[in-house]
């Protein structure tokens, strides 16, 4: 009875989005598109299950959160944002991608601070048993990393034949921008310009994945001239979070591209040399956008300032200015000061 109960739900359901037109034609359990029309409904029937004073309106604000990356990609691929059947439709491939990725994200973060023997410090005394726990913390994250992180992920990819070799070296671009990011944050030597350029144009390798995993998942041939374009876009948002996250990203001692250029110019000429990449950056994007499709190039112009506003920024690269933020000279006085302040 449970279960018969279940499928007249999942009916109603699709009688409701044939009627409202988020299918199209008479539903059948035999149509091509019958598995993706019963996720839709299954789908829409979990939105309605209460869950503690979430409104539907509040569930699909936190599912659009989650592809925040994506949304500004949608518009190469002729998709409307809006649309809850392209949303839904690609949503749980390229949700449990961005999470995947995101953990590892997370992981390497963490395992910088570890390699560095982060302690907390109590009396002024290093605790051992803390020591020795980060010590083994480092031994298991080395482990996770050099035993192919990413081989679920690809392996998932692979058995829903969506895995390219595109797709395949974006992800060791992600391993080798981790693997720099460890080095750089954790280097008390001299850096160099070389090794931070490499790192903050690889930081986006998750994008890239995303947006090349669109291409899979709609059967399109990738598009060169958007895939370079959306590149040197990449480049100028990561810049743009470096600023606006730069005290936050001291504190956690994250790779920034800010503190690596103090680290080698100096306080006083890195602001100078950064400016530099941003303008020669700059030029390469108002060149790649003139050659984009002029309706593309205004929707993402709109889609870039739309993101801006939403993640609290004043300024940045899509509105046409940039904003230094003081800079940190003895990161080690500012991070005590911070922690021991009420």
């Amino acid at each position: 009875m449970e279960g018969l109960k279940k499928l007249e739900e999942i009916q109603r359901m699709l009688l409701f989005m044939e009627s409202e037109g988020f299918i199209s034609g008479s539903f059948s359990f035999t149509s091509s598109h019958s598995d993706s029309h019963r996720f839709l409904a299954q789908f829409l029937l979990f939105l309605m299950e209460p869950s503690g004073k979430l409104s539907i309106h509040n569930k699909c604000t936190l599912i659009s959160q989650h592809l925040p990356k994506c949304r500004s990609y949608f518009m190469f691929h002729g998709m409307d944002v809006k649309s809850p059947a392209s949303i839904f439709k690609y949503l749980p491939m390229l949700s449990f991608t961005e999470s995947f990725i995101y953990q590892l994200d997370t992981l390497n973060e963490k395992m910088v601070n570890v390699t560095m023997n982060k302690v907390i410090i109590r009396d002024g005394r290093s605790n051992e048993f803390i020591q020795e726990a980060y010590t083994t913390l480092a031994c298991s994250f080395n482990k996770d990393f050099e035993s192919d992180p990413f081989r679920p992920l690809t392996l998932l990819l692979q058995y829903h034949g969506l895995l390219t070799e595109r797709i395949r070296e974006e992800l060791k671009y992600g391993e080798e921008y981790w693997d720099l990011e460890r080095r750089l944050c954790g280097a008390s030597e001299q850096i160099s310009i070389e090794d931070v350029m490499r790192a903050i144009h690889l930081k986006s390798f998750d994008y890239r994945v995303l947006n090349l995993l669109l291409y899979q998942l709609r059967g399109e041939e990738v598009d060169d001239l958007h895939m370079e374009f959306l590149t040197v876009s990449e480049f100028l948002v990561e810049i743009s979070d470096d600023l606006f996250d730069y005290e936050e990203d001291v504190l956690e001692n994250n790779f920034n591209v800010l503190r690596m250029f103090i680290r080698i110019y100096g306080p006083s000429a890195a602001p100078t040399m950064l400016a530099k990449y941003i303008t020669e950056a700059e030029e390469k994007y108002e060149k790649l956008s003139q050659a984009l499709d002029p309706q593309i190039c205004l929707s993402y112009q709109k889609r870039c300032e739309e993101a801006t506003r939403e993640g609290g920024k004043i300024s940045g690269y899509s509105l046409g200015s940039w904003s230094i933020p003081p800079l940190i000279v003895d990161e080690e006085l500012y991070r005590s000061s911070m922690q021991n302040s009420p």
